[in-house]
């Protein structure tokens, strides 16, 4: 049950991965030169993607993840090359997690890997594109093999990889040692059924206060106006979305299913974000609670992107909006819930009003998303 702090930043770049190629030429007079028959033939010819050569990628090998206090490597970067042209079948990010001298991490704790696209303004947060979410297990190591084909747009040349646990503990501690943190794309040269062209961020990864009237969840996720690519005959956005907090009402966020609504160009896309396999699908024979169902997650497993086909929603337009929102719901136990002294109602696990760090923990949401455009 970790806290953490979320930087906030907007999504202020979007990068493409197209293969165009055009050549023309004039005569004198301006007037085009052309072979009937060689241009006849060329502007009919359909688009044929070249397959890339097979690769791997490895970005970061056993990096230990940590923190000590005066050495904070919760956060560490790494620069990686990927192929910069060619089509991908299959991508597949091979993520494990390793216990630095026997001892991993007693507790379950937030995680992500992402791209650095901008570094940040004065001080601010720098801009990072989420590529995967996991949550780590409790004191024992973990594995997932992860499908990002639909992600080759954004993995495509010199990159700075970003990872990041909400670690709070390192070398000669108590509750363990950190974590050993690898991450390998296998890349697989070919043509896959859906060419993805585009992946354009929506929201970058950010928390969203859950249960305050004077934070509405439209404060950190506000809507997004996104010019959609040109060439592209269908979209898909894919969101990363976690709860987290304990001891609230409803014990939320961690603990409450909930009901979560993407808005494409007006029209709505309803899911309940609620977790109920990971007796099954958690890493297995790890200590805690590790069997609960959980907002969006589980202790010891990736987290699964929530995918909706928006290719009906934004057919013909040249740009589109899109809007996140929760179902309703405040949290009465928070620390300004009842004014001039009262006492706050509805506390989960023995919690007070105030907020510990704990048993009590403010209620929120990560969420990225991403617009996927195909050819």
């Amino acid at each position: 049950m970790s806290s953490r702090t979320l930087g906030n930043a907007a999504a202020t770049c979007a990068l493409l991965f197209t293969a165009m190629c055009s050549s023309s030429s004039s005569s004198p007079s301006g007037a085009p030169v052309t072979d009937a028959g060689a241009n006849d033939a060329d502007a009919a010819a359909p688009y044929t993607p070249t397959p890339g050569a097979d690769a791997i990628v490895t970005p970061f090998d056993k990096r230990a993840v940590h923190f000590t206090g005066s050495d904070n490597q919760r956060t560490v970067d790494a620069d990686a090359t990927f192929p910069a042209d060619g089509a991908y079948q299959k991508i597949v990010l091979h993520l494990s997690l390793g216990c630095p001298q026997g001892s991993c991490d007693f507790w379950d704790r937030f995680g992500t890997l992402g791209i650095v696209t901008s570094k940040g303004v004065d001080g601010g947060a720098d801009t990072v594109i989420e590529l995967a979410r996991f949550v780590t297990p409790y004191r024992v190591a973990a594995k997932w093999d992860l499908d990002v084909t639909d992600l080759r747009p954004l993995l495509s040349g010199a990159l700075k990889m970003r990872a990041f646990i909400d670690t709070w503990v390192g070398p000669g501690s108590s509750s363990g040692n950190g974590w050993l943190l690898t991450a390998s794309f296998e890349m697989t040269g070919g043509v896959p059924d859906k060419e993805p062209i585009a992946a354009l961020p929506i929201w970058t990864e950010r928390s969203a206060v859950y249960g305050d009237p004077a934070r509405p969840i439209a404060t950190a996720l506000a809507p997004q106006t996104i010019a959609l690519p040109s060439g592209a005959s269908s979209f898909a956005v894919r969101t990363f979305v976690t709860g987290h907090g304990q001891g609230n009402a409803g014990n939320c966020a961690e603990f409450c299913p909930k009901k979560h609504t993407l808005t494409a160009a007006g029209h709505a896309h309803e899911q309940s974000i609620w977790r109920t396999d990971c007796a099954t699908t958690a890493t297995p024979n790890q200590a805690g609670t590790y069997t609960y169902p959980r907002a969006g997650w589980c202790p010891g497993a990736d987290v699964r992107p929530w995918t909706v086909d928006v290719t009906a929603d934004v057919a013909g337009s040249a740009s589109a909006t899109f809007a996140y929102d929760v179902q309703t719901y405040e949290n009465t136990c928070r620390p300004d819930a009842v004014p001039d002294g009262g006492t706050c109602n509805a506390c989960t696990l023995g919690a007070s009003c105030a907020y510990d760090g704990g048993a009590h923990t403010e209620p929120f949401y990560s969420v990225s998303s991403l617009l996927i455009a195909y050819r």
